[in-house]
């Protein structure tokens, strides 16, 4: 009897093994390897030019693939969930986006975290969900998670195909996708996020100079290293086109507190999913770090936010634009939205080219 016990033990311990390399190799030969520069796709929609002096609202938002409202905790902040929406919830969240995006109608929108064919999002096109609410914009859009099957936690979280989205109501003539540091070796990295830049540009009518607009996500779930690479690879690229006498707003979620904001109403809570910290001096020459504090961007995940006590619980500031100094910044606004459809709140700002 111990015999055939011990035999069972040893086939069911070889089974695990074999299926865990299998996986492995799976998930190895099936890795999304970007190159370091790729142009992407502009799907047509304008052919408004900017023109300088004008008054232009450009909008930043972390959607979080329409799954992160406020019902919703994840497992990755110290909550439980994995699959965080239901599809009706998922489409509820959606609606409520595009709403938000119809009701602002700025020229110009940085999405994150936009999902397409993943099943934490129930294979809905986010992608076209939401660049539908803004009709005749240039459309153009950048994987950076893409993966086969993601095999943790349990349940795991399975296929994913997530995007960064840039709409513009003028006129794209390039698109480019630039491949940002991984600070994550092998085998972690097969099934981790590829970061990017999502770089698009605008002709400046009568001018042979452009608008560059840098969509980003920078790293959250790393030791540091990662998001100073990223932070480091964004300003050198961002410098080099002042070099060249464009003009240029980078958007989206660093991931990171700006230094010279102050977010001491949003102090740190022992325990909780921590940031980073981008330095703005070393942007300081060439170009303006601005945020706006009197909301906050982004809201814990620990919890649901729904049925919590709302005055003490974590927020943060991660969301913001860095741009160049020949913009006039007129206005940084945050929009309240209580976090409803997303952790994340959309933040839009109104400048103009000097």
């Amino acid at each position: 009897m111990a015999k055939r016990i011990f035999k069972a033990l040893g086939t069911l311990l070889l089974v695990i093994v074999l299926a865990a390399v299998g996986l492995l190799a799976f998930l190895t030969i099936t890795e999304f390897r970007p190159a370091d520069t790729e142009n992407t796709a502009i799907a047509d929609g304008t052919k408004q030019r900017l023109e300088m002096g004008d008054t232009f609202s450009v909008m930043t938002w972390n959607v979080g693939y329409g799954a992160l409202g406020d019902n919703a905790d994840f497992f990755m902040d110290g909550g439980e969930m994995v699959r965080s929406a239901t599809e009706a919830r998922l489409n509820k969240n959606l609606k409520g986006m595009a709403k938000e995006l119809m009701s602002v109608d700025p020229d110009m929108v940085l999405l994150q975290e936009v999902d397409l064919d993943s099943t934490r999002s129930y294979h809905v096109d986010e992608c076209d969900r939401l660049a539908d609410a803004l009709p005749e914009t240039d459309v153009s859009k950048a994987q950076y998670y893409s993966v086969k099957f993601v095999p943790y936690p349990v349940p795991p979280i399975g296929e994913v195909h997530t995007n960064l989205e840039t709409l513009s109501k003028y006129d794209v003539t390039h698109s480019t996708r630039i491949q940002l540091p991984v600070p994550f070796a092998w085998p972690v990295r097969t099934a981790n996020l590829k970061r990017c830049l999502l770089v698009t540009r605008l002709p400046i009518e009568d001018s042979d100079k452009q608008l560059v607009l840098v969509n980003l996500h920078l790293e959250a779930y790393d030791d540091g290293e990662g998001k100073e690479a990223q932070t480091k690879m964004l300003y050198t690229f961002m410098e080099k086109e002042v070099q060249k006498g464009n003009y240029v707003i980078a958007a989206g979620d660093f991931n990171q507190s700006f230094s010279n904001i102050d977010t001491s109403m949003y102090p740190y809570q022992e325990g909780m999913w921590a940031i980073g910290e981008l330095d703005a001096d070393v942007f300081d020459e060439d170009f303006q770090v601005v945020m706006d504090n009197t909301v906050p961007t982004c809201r814990s995940l620990d919890k649901p936010l729904a049925g919590a006590n709302a005055k003490t619980f974590q927020y943060y500031m991660i969301d913001g634009f860095i741009a160049s100094k020949n913009i006039t910044i007129k206005s940084v606004k945050t929009r309240d939205l209580g976090f409803r459809y997303s952790d994340h709140n959309p933040v839009v700002l109104t400048a103009a080219l000097n």
